[in-house]
């Protein structure tokens, strides 16, 4: 498979204090990578320099072969690269439907008024309505967002990532706060894409991450200090310290 993403001694510092500290990453299409690692390791920061949130201190981004370090966030959602948030992003009081229809028109340069007349958007509409096929969310299309279970807002915040059309999805921590039906129903989601679309995930629930990954890389104190399957991961001893805890 070819490589459809990679960072070159990639480092971010705050301070003096290294975030991210010389990360060398490369992601195959239609993979699905973790990144784990304690609270602080610096997975969120990786995760802003590659999709240009934050300036990268040095270092290279490169996607597709094409260097994007530093490029403006909105130009690499185009060029392919979407993600999610460790905090649920949407628009409260719009609609779910309305919620992924935004994000398509603005794929597409459209007018952003939802309430544009839906004649006029028969293909957004009808790109909207897969895409909520796809999360499993077309029975509350017409919901307020925030009136969603947090399960569900989580799958939406998924559906407005497809909406860009990625080729490269970054989830951060997409299972947190939900309850054991609603990790199993995502991760099946997660698990499915990987057709479709390379993920990155940074996730903390330790039995997704080994149920679902193909890759796992493993960061402490900004640096990748492990990379492997899951069995592989799971026997690294330096982990096992660093991370999983002894008993594991």
């Amino acid at each position: 498979m070819a490589t459809i993403l990679s960072t070159k001694e990639l480092h971010k510092s705050f301070g003096g204090v290294a975030a991210v500290d010389n990360v060398n990453l490369n992601i195959q299409e239609n993979e699905l990578r973790a990144i784990i690692g304690p609270n602080g390791a610096g997975k969120t920061t990786l995760f802003n320099v590659i999709t240009g949130r934050l300036p990268s201190s040095s270092g290279k981004v490169f996607y597709q072969g094409q260097d994007i370090t530093n490029k403006p966030s909105h130009v690499i959602t185009k060029l392919g690269i979407c993600r999610t948030f460790q905090r649920t992003s949407i628009f409260p009081d719009s609609t779910v439907f309305e919620n992924v229809r935004i994000a398509e028109q603005a794929l597409r340069g459209g007018s952003l008024r939802v309430l544009s007349a839906k004649e006029s958007l028969k293909d957004v509409n009808a790109e909207t309505w897969l895409i909520l096929e796809r999360v499993g969310l077309v029975e509350q299309a017409d919901l307020p967002a925030k009136t969603l279970a947090h399960g569900d807002q989580r799958l939406l915040e998924v559906g407005i990532g497809l909406a860009g059309e990625p080729k490269l999805l970054l989830l951060d921590e997409p299972t947190s706060g939900m309850s054991s039906g609603e990790v199993k129903r995502t991760t099946q989601l997660i698990r499915g894409l990987v057709s479709e679309v390379a993920i990155v995930l940074v996730e903390h629930d330790m039995d997704v991450i080994m149920s679902i990954s193909d890759e796992i890389s493993v960061m402490h104190q900004g640096r990748i200090i492990a990379e492997g399957t899951p069995e592989e991961i799971r026997q690294n001893k330096l982990v096992r310290e660093a991370y999983l805890g002894t008993e594991e």
